[in-house]
């Protein structure tokens, strides 16, 4: 899938732009605007670089920096617009929403923020979501929603006494587009359990949760707090006044635009990837790194290492999401790049740097030499790290050389996401293949393989797999069009990936081999972690 360059002309070029659909993710480290034809052809891009920070000892955002990212993106998108097509958009068939999972907003009556946005990245819910876990007889990860209510109420915050309502990021930009306070299914089963039959909260759950919450503080029914909840191909809202002037505060854009369930990442990367059928599923690697199947059946034990969530349609899926995924491997790669640039060698983009560098994997010994990688930027639930130090370590004959070093990074990329992922193969969940999906995967075929390696599971890659969440949120907002009873799936195959091309990798015995080796060791020495973080301060 090739975004059209600003050469194509036609007779009605507003026809184009009113009839095409826009999704915005708000991603880690960029908020990412994805305009896109009926088709799923991308007609243009809109980027906007932010950053998280630790306010009060919580990994947040501001609303003010959502808000300035919202409009930034999309007047970067408006503007490739306006230079290809000769105006900037008026309006546009549909519109979606999506942002990373998970996390806190907490909102008062009048719709007023009580405390920092909190986003996943936060560990400090570890009692809450322990004792949830059992309550419940469900995972309930750190990064839930929920957990991170609960938390506070346990930690007596003063917040809670004045709260309205909560919702994660996604939910709140929808409401300022819209005034509506809903969730596509996906995002809702990040922040209490779904029950895939009636696709709404699980009402069992939340009548336990309501009675242990009553134990300890004065608060509303858990369902008067959470969003409505709405699975995909239902209207969501429409574009209010307020909200076309906060999208973009020129005026141009005029309100009425339909918007489709606002949605995670993890959904948006399901559908990105076309793997929202049973016995498909996908890894999307990025800050973070997640892998989402499709359950034929449910598991028959909780797994606190595998998070029950949906696809934005409601069927159940397995997710193992691991805090930690491409960052510190592109800290390495710049800096090798500056490396190369102190001898000469300038290279002529951020891509040629990850293809070159990244290469160099291929000539490394299948268990990286001996050397042993931790890209954790932060804590890892998956396999108990509580916080998170980079390391590179290695015994004195490890045979360290750029090769070994850089398959290492890559090894460490995937080296949770692999460890969470040997209890669904204990659970007899098939999985046919899964779909590579983040930009880790634009440089052909190296991540592919070693993700096909470590985790023995063919992985595809579609020519669409750079487009990201924003593209699948776009896609998402086009099934707000889909024929009567046409299922998410049939849409995505029949409207959008049938003429994209796939690659795919096979695992390799010698690979594996050399994977399975290097797990064995980064398992073993994951101490390492814990002592690092007593001795190196934040």
């Amino acid at each position: 899938m090739k975004t059209k360059g600003f050469s194509m002309r036609t007779n009605d070029q507003s026809n184009i732009i009113q009839s095409s659909y826009l999704g915005i993710e708000f991603g880690s480290t960029r908020i990412k605007a994805c305009l896109t034809a009926a088709d799923g052809q991308v007609l243009a891009i809109g980027i906007y670089d932010w950053e998280n920070k630790l306010v009060d000892g919580h990994w947040s955002y501001s609303l003010d920096d959502v808000r300035a990212g919202l409009a930034g993106s999309y007047n970067d998108l408006a503007n490739h617009v306006e230079l290809e097509y000769g105006s900037r958009p008026t309006g546009f068939a549909g519109i979606g929403v999506s942002a990373m999972m998970h996390g806190l907003i907490a909102l008062d009556k009048q719709d007023e923020l009580l405390v920092p946005f909190r986003t996943w990245r936060d560990t400090y819910t570890g009692e809450a979501a322990a004792e949830l876990t059992e309550l419940l007889q469900q995972n309930m990860p750190l990064r839930w929603s929920t957990s991170h209510l609960y938390q506070g109420i346990l930690d007596g915050e003063d917040y809670i006494a004045s709260l309205g309502s909560f919702t994660t990021l996604a939910g709140w930009v929808h409401f300022q587009l819209t005034g509506e306070k809903v969730l596509g299914v996906g995002d809702a089963s990040g922040m209490f359990p779904i029950d895939s039959a009636t696709v709404d909260y699980d009402a069992d759950r939340l009548a336990k949760a309501d009675e242990l919450f009553a134990k300890k503080t004065q608060i509303a029914p858990l369902k008067t707090l959470l969003p409505r909840v709405l699975k995909a191909g239902e209207n969501a809202g429409h574009l209010t006044e307020a909200g076309a002037r906060l999208l973009d505060p020129t005026g141009t854009l005029k309100p009425g635009v339909p918007l489709c369930p606002p949605e995670g990442d993890a959904g948006t990367g399901m559908v990105a990837t076309n793997a929202v059928r049973q016995r498909t599923g996908n890894v999307s690697a990025g800050t973070s790194i997640f892998s989402m199947a499709v359950l034929e059946h449910p598991l028959s034990h909780l797994h606190t290492e595998i998070d029950l969530v949906t696809t934005p349609s409601g069927d159940p899926v397995a997710m193992v999401h691991c805090n930690n995924g491409a960052s510190e491997l592109g800290v390495w790669v710049d800096m090798l790049a500056e490396v190369a640039e102190a001898f000469g060698v300038t290279l002529s983009s951020k891509d040629e740097a990850y293809k070159t560098i990244l290469g160099q994997a291929f000539k490394a010994s299948p268990d990286a030499g001996g050397v042993l990688a931790y890209g954790f930027v932060s804590g890892e639930p998956v396999v108990g790290a509580a916080d998170g130090r980079p390391v590179v370590a290695r015994a004195p004959e490890a045979r360290l050389t750029l090769p070994n070093l850089v398959r290492a990074q890559l090894y460490s990329v995937f080296a949770a996401l692999a460890s969470g992922s040997k209890i669904l193969e204990g659970e007899g969940v098939a999985i046919d293949f899964m779909n590579g999906h983040g930009g880790i995967f634009k440089t052909e075929g190296v991540a592919q393989q070693v993700l096909a390696d470590a985790l023995e599971t063919p992985i595809r890659v579609s020519d669409s797999a750079g487009e990201g969440g924003a593209w699948g949120i776009a896609l998402l907002a086009a099934y707000l069009d889909a024929e009567p009873g046409e299922s998410l799936p049939d849409f995505l195959d029949n409207k959008i990936f049938a003429q994209v091309s796939v690659t795919t990798a096979l695992p390799n015995a010698e690979g594996v081999a050399g994977f399975k080796d290097f797990l064995e060791r980064f398992t073993a020495a994951l101490p390492i972690q814990d002592t690092a973080s007593s001795v190196i301060a934040p």
